[in-house]
Formats: C-alpha cells, sequence, structure tokens
C-alpha cells in the first residue's frame, strides 16, 4: 500500500473541507434563491404563458398538484390600518401578519384579499406562513390582489381619461408595480403615506387573481362617459370590448396593461376582476329612494377576452344588506323567501345579479358591523349598519355566505378581518379629529368595527370588564364618597368607566342621577325633573333607573343631534329653548339613520330618522363570560353597579389630546375646543322620589393625555361562529 505523506494527507483534508462548505454554499444558494421561484408543480403552462388559477362560467379553480380543483372562496379582506396608525402608514409587523394568518387559515378560510400595495413584511410573512403550512401537509393561503385608485382624482378630475389620462396611467403604473412585487423584483422609495422598501420574495404562485379599482362614484362613470363618447371601445392584446361605455373600455384597457406586462415580463397571467358594488351594477331597482345610488351602470359582461388571454375573468362585488336601501323596499326582493322560509332580500339580489353574468361572481366585501352606533338599518331582517352585538355579527356573516353559496356564485369575502379605528362614518363624521382617529376606539362609529379581530384598549387586557365584579378597581379610591354613595371613574382609549356603590340602594326602583359638566361657560344649574341643583353646570346627565330605563342625556344647547339637523339643515323641527343657555332642560343623545325619502312605486313616506344612542344596555360587557354581549354599557351584581360610556357620548371629539366639541351656537358650526377635566357628582333618589338636593356637590376628574395607543388583540365571538360556518360548507364549489 503507498503511504501518503503528512503534507500531502493534510492538502487533501483541506481540499475536500473547501469542496464540503463550497456545496453547502451552493445549497444554500439555491434554497434562497428557490424563495424567489414558484413552485412549477403548482402551475399550468399553455403557449409558454403559466398560469395556477382559473375560472369557467360559474367557478374559481385552482391548480393543486396535476389538477385543477374547484374552489369556493372562502376569504377575509385585510386592512392596512392598526391603532395608532393610519392605512398610508403600512405599520403592520411581519409578526403580526404571521399570527393573523394563522388565525386566518384556522378560521378554514382559503383566501385573503388586499385593496393595495403592502409593505415587504406582508408579503414575506405570507410566503413563510405557506411554505410551513406546505411542509405540514395543510392547505396554504391564497390571495386576491387589488390596485387602488387615487379617491382625490377622482373627485378633482372626475373623468378616467382626463388629464392626458392621468388616473389610467397612475392606475397602470401602480399594477406594474405590484406584478414585480408579487414576483420579488422591486424596489420602491420612500413616499409618505405609502408602502415601500425591497421587495424580493416571490409570493405568485400564491396569487389567485386581481380585483382592480374600487368602488365607483357613479359622478366619476358619468364624467368619464359625458366627456369621451367616442372612446367606447377598446382592443387590445388580451381584453377587449363588446357594446362598452367608455367608463367600461378604461377596464379594458386598464386590465390589458396589467395582464400584458406580468406576461410579457414574467410569462404568468392569473384571473382579473374590477371592483363593482349594488351602486353601478348592471340592474335596475325601480325602488331605490336614491337616485344616485342607480343612476349608471358597469357592465362587465362588456369586456371580454382573447384567447391569448387563459386564466379568464370574474365578476366582483361589494354587497351589504343594509345598503342601498334597495334591501329594504324593492318589491321583489322583500317578498322573496329565502331557505329558512323568511324574508331575504340578500339571496334574491344574489340570484338577480347571477342572471345577468357568463363569468363567476365573488362577493368580495360583504359585512355587518358590531358597533354600538348604528348609521344604515335594513328594515325586513334586521340586518343593520351597526347596533349589532359580536355574536350576531356572526350569525348575520355565515347566513350571507350560505346565500352566496346557495346562488351558486363563486365565494365571498368578508369585509374585515381587523377593526380599523381610522375609519369615520356619516352620521358622526363631523364629531371627531379626523388627524386623530387612529388613537382612540369610537364603538359610536361603526366603520371601525367590521372586524373579526378587536382591538381592545390596554397593553394585555381592559382596565374594566363590565360584569358586576370589581376586581379590576381594587387598586382605586372613590372619586366621591358623599351619603352612603361611592363614586369610582377612569377612563381608556374607548370608554369612561364608572363604578357605584351605594348603601340602601335598590337597584331596580331607586334612582342614580351622574351630573358631568365637559365644558365651561354652559349647561345647566340642575335637572327640574328631580328637583336638584349642581356645583357645576352640568352638560350631561347618567340617569340610572334599572336594566330598562338607564340613560345618558345631554344639555339642549349642547344638543349636536339638534344643531345639525334643526340649526344647519332644517331636517328636524326648530324649538327656540334649545338656543338658550340653562334652561334646565336636557334632551335624548340621538344619531340620524335615514334621510327623509320618498319610495319609487309606492306609496311610502319615509320621515327623517335617528334613533336614540343614549339609551344604556343593561349586560355584562366582559369577554371571557358565556353571558357577554358586547352591546352592553352597565351591569349589577351584589351591590356594585358598573357602566362603560363611549367618550362620543360626552361630545369629546378627541379623548387622547382632550378636544370637546365648543360652544356650537357661539362659533355657528362644529368646532374643536381643548378641555381641561370634567366634573362629576352624583346623587341616589331613594324611589325615584325627587329629593329637592341644593348645589350638589361636583369633583374633577382628570385623565393623562397620550400619543400613543394601547392596544391588545382578541378574536370576537363571530370568528368562532364563522370558523363553524366556513367549516361546514367545505372546499368545493357547487
Amino acid at each position: 500500500m503507498m503511504k501518503i505523506s503528512s503534507k500531502k494527507n493534510k492538502s487533501i483534508i483541506i481540499l475536500g473541507c473547501l469542496l464540503i462548505i463550497a456545496l453547502i454554499i451552493g445549497l444554500e444558494y439555491r434554497k434562497l434563491e428557490s424563495r424567489h421561484l414558484p413552485a412549477e408543480q403548482t402551475m399550468q403552462s399553455q403557449e409558454g404563458i403559466r398560469y395556477m388559477s382559473r375560472t369557467d362560467k360559474n367557478s374559481f379553480y385552482i391548480l393543486k398538484g396535476n389538477v385543477w380543483e374547484r374552489v369556493f372562496i372562502k376569504g377575509v379582506n385585510i386592512g392596512a390600518g392598526k391603532p395608532g396608525a393610519f392605512p398610508g402608514e403600512v405599520a403592520i409587523t411581519y409578526d403580526e401578519y404571521y399570527r393573523w394568518f394563522g388565525y386566518i387559515s384556522d378560521m378554514n378560510a382559503n383566501m385573503i384579499r388586499v385593496y393595495t400595495t403592502q409593505r415587504p413584511q406582508f408579503y414575506n410573512a405570507l410566503y413563510d406562513f405557506n411554505k410551513k403550512m406546505e411542509k405540514e401537509g395543510k392547505e396554504p393561503l391564497y390571495i386576491i390582489h387589488g390596485v387602488w385608485v387615487n379617491e382625490n382624482d377622482i373627485m378633482t378630475i372626475d373623468d378616467a381619461f382626463g388629464n392626458d389620462n392621468k388616473i389610467l396611467n397612475d392606475v397602470v403604473k401602480s399594477g406594474q408595480e405590484i406584478v414585480d412585487i408579487l414576483h420579488g423584483h422591486k424596489d420602491l422609495p420612500v413616499h409618505k403615506g405609502y408602502a415601500d422598501g425591497t421587495y424580493t420574495t416571490d409570493i405568485s404562485e400564491y396569487v389567485a387573481g386581481w380585483i382592480l379599482g374600487i368602488e365607483w362614484d357613479p359622478s366619476f362613470v358619468i364624467g368619464t362617459n359625458e366627456n369621451n363618447v367616442d372612446r367606447n371601445h377598446y382592443d387590445g392584446q388580451y381584453l377587449y370590448t363588446v357594446n362598452a361605455s367608455p367608463f367600461e373600455a378604461f377596464l379594458a384597457e386598464l386590465g390589458d396593461k396589467i395582464i400584458a406586462y406580468e406576461t410579457q415580463k414574467y410569462n404568468m397571467q392569473r384571473p382579473v376582476a374590477f371592483s363593482n358594488w349594488v351602486t353601478t351594477d348592471p340592474l335596475k331597482h325601480p325602488n331605490e329612494p336614491y337616485k344616485n345610488e342607480d343612476i349608471v351602470e358597469v357592465n362587465v359582461e362588456h369586456v371580454k377576452w382573447h384567447d391569448t388571454f387563459k386564466p379568464g375573468m370574474f365578476a366582483s362585488y361589494h354587497v351589504y344588506p343594509y345598503y342601498p336601501d334597495s334591501f329594504s323596499y324593492q318589491t321583489d326582493y322583500i317578498e322573496y323567501k329565502g331557505t329558512d322560509g323568511k324574508p331575504d332580500p340578500y339571496l334574491a339580489y344574489l340570484e338577480d345579479i347571477k342572471k345577468v353574468h357568463s363569468m363567476p361572481i365573488v362577493v368580495s366585501e360583504f359585512g355587518i358591523p358590531a358597533s354600538r352606533g348604528k348609521a344604515h338599518e335594513n328594515r325586513i331582517t334586521g340586518f343593520n349598519q351597526g347596533q349589532i352585538d359580536e355574536k350576531t355579527q356572526g350569525e348575520m356573516l355565515v347566513h350571507m355566505v350560505n346565500d352566496i353559496h346557495a346562488a351558486n356564485l363563486a365565494g365571498g369575502i368578508v369585509f374585515a378581518w381587523q377593526d380599523e379605528w381610522f375609519k369615520r362614518t356619516w352620521n358622526n363624521n363631523d364629531l371627531d379629529l379626523p388627524d386623530s382617529r387612529p388613537f382612540w376606539s369610537n364603538p359610536q362609529t361603526n366603520e371601525q368595527h367590521f372586524g373579526l379581530l378587536a382591538f381592545d384598549p390596554g397593553n394585555t387586557d381592559t382596565i374594566v370588564r363590565v360584569d358586576g365584579r370589581v376586581e379590576d378597581w381594587s387598586h382605586d379610591t372613590p372619586l366621591i364618597t358623599q351619603d352612603g354613595v361611592r363614586l369610582y371613574v377612569k377612563s381608556d382609549e374607548g370608554y369612561v368607566y364608572f363604578r357605584i356603590n351605594a348603601d340602601d340602594y335598590d337597584f331596580n326602583n331607586d334612582t342614580l342621577l351622574i351630573p358631568i359638566d365637559t365644558i365651561n361657560g354652559q349647561g345647566n344649574d340642575g335637572y327640574a325633573k328631580f328637583g336638584t341643583t349642581f356645583s357645576k353646570q352640568a352638560d350631561f346627565v347618567l340617569q340610572i333607573h334599572g336594566q330598562s330605563d338607564t340613560r345618558m342625556v345631554v344639555d339642549a344647547y349642547y344638543d349636536n343631534y339638534y344643531f345639525r339637523y334643526a340649526v344647519q339643515s332644517n331636517l328636524i323641527e326648530k324649538d327656540d329653548a334649545f338656543q338658550r343657555k340653562n334652561t334646565g332642560i336636557f334632551n335624548p343623545i340621538r344619531l340620524a339613520i335615514t334621510k327623509k325619502v320618498h319610495i319609487p312605486g309606492t306609496t311610502i313616506e319615509v320621515p327623517f330618522t335617528g334613533y336614540e344612542t343614549g339609551k344604556l344596555q343593561y349586560g355584562i360587557a366582559n369577554p371571557e363570560s358565556p353571558e357577554y354581549n358586547s352591546l352592553s354599557d352597565f351591569y349589577y351584581r351584589d351591590g356594585e353597579l358598573e357602566m362603560r360610556i363611549p367618550w362620543q357620548l360626552f361630545n369629546v371629539m378627541d379623548p387622547s389630546h382632550k378636544f370637546v366639541i365648543d360652544d356650537m351656537f357661539a362659533s355657528g358650526k362644529i368646532t374643536p375646543l381643548k378641555s381641561d377635566d370634567f366634573h362629576i357628582g352624583i346623587e341616589k333618589l331613594k324611589n325615584g322620589t325627587a329629593q329637592g338636593v341644593r348645589n350638589l356637590p361636583m369633583q374633577t376628574y382628570d385623565w393623562n393625555e397620550w400619543d400613543t395607543p394601547t392596544f391588545h388583540e382578541r378574536l370576537k365571538p363571530s370568528y368562532f361562529i364563522l370558523q363553524k360556518g366556513f367549516r361546514e360548507l367545505g372546499s368545493g364549489g357547487k
């Protein structure tokens, strides 16, 4: 045997180590590289074009292995906002997204939708989550991606082809950027209010389709049609039009150019839809009372595709059960009976819209807000825009997704995954400060509470869980102790909390009065109804009398409902007394829900309508209790009364920096005023008898301002109800 010298032996060992290191580096490089390459086994290739999803007349399909599997889409829309940030700040972290994807997958959803460009952490988290799921032999989450349209441009230009095609060009550019992002090849510079960063993760194998655009304002559609009469056709490489309006030609050109970019650069395509809603659908709604809700149509049946576009199109609609008013008044809808034998105008509409389409339909937004405030009603079914508890929210969502399935549509996407504190709504839009909305939670604004995931105030827990158990107050001292009554007060980003412990107190028969002074220079010296006067002029009174007769009332002079609808708009009757200070008159606190309208084709006249939002609901507000009701305002147990009152019921415009509504009559409008503190008192009236207390003492309640809100996540009961409903639907279509 030949002997090898130790020097040669050492050289061979070193060479072998270098080879091993090189092999490891090569493998790691290939693993890194594979992160950015879609898995070929999930792609169909035809004429050199790859696609992993497609449509036929009724259904959506996703390629799984070598089999096209029909999929009933069960999804959720994910917004870009979280407490303390506007959506343009794109502040959600990788860890938050990754955790949310786990919740969503566990809910038996198979699809998520986003509306516009996200930051890299979204795409990175989705890729990593899906690879983990596939490694465990589980289904990944697919995504339908949106391309946003600048709403300010829509308002100012009012024409999709105006200003030298500015809107068209901007949306195409945004869509092309998203194409590059989905394939992991984009670097977006910092641009305030928009996503930015370096995108290196290829998630194209998980992107099931596009939904391009937003809910189209009717005036924008009309402006485009009227200003471009001759631009009513388009014939592109992939999409073309037949009998189209100029606006529909705009959609075809928009979609064609985004398809062309992805095809030519990446040899890949995916199904395309254009956002639409009931307001601009191709149906006629003869009983719709608001003209703008049925004045123009957008019909994607006028957009066709050439053989060069392999995956096909689908139709996308946002369909809510309370808006527009056709769901309450259209005769054939409200007379239609659902699978349970009850009136089901929602199902009637879905079956109606199904008839006009030769492509699958995805209801890409449907939802119910679990909010205290209400902004719209379905007068037939009670599926209202607000004043719905979290359990009922889930039951209504399941009812709607079952209707979507029963109508043989291709799926539904719930709005929304998470609550969004930055949102506003029409009937209290002027009662807060737009720049501070993300910093506090307003249960009166229904738009903030569509989510299945709640953001409750407090870093790890809410400071008070209203359930009559007072461990939450163990470290607090009373604000007031007098005549055997002890009143505690504290607050957070959502509510002002009260705890009352009173000797010889009969909850069902006695009355408690809690006067609150929030603004200097106005308010009432007393409450004549009860023969009581106050040491400070009270702007509000909490009047507590048993389970069903407890409410908060407001000084008539400080009643924003009266000011907005009697003084500013003449929609309700004027009362001169309400326009004078210190009359002793307290009004119910109200919110508007509908204007005065005539229902076409009927003799029905609907008056201007509001409801008493200051009336308080009895029940347990502790999410861990089996008796939990998210709409509960107060609860009594074993001599302890707990209450939570939303900041807006005190005319607070921004609790984070202590702004309240200023003197409306002096200002001639609703404007903010910096407040120092509240002054609060309490009186017990035995058996509701007026005691004639004079100069009731009122103590100072102050709270600290904040720049960063505290919050923690909580899955609502609706999440678990929808989880069961999604599971029972299965994965395939009909």
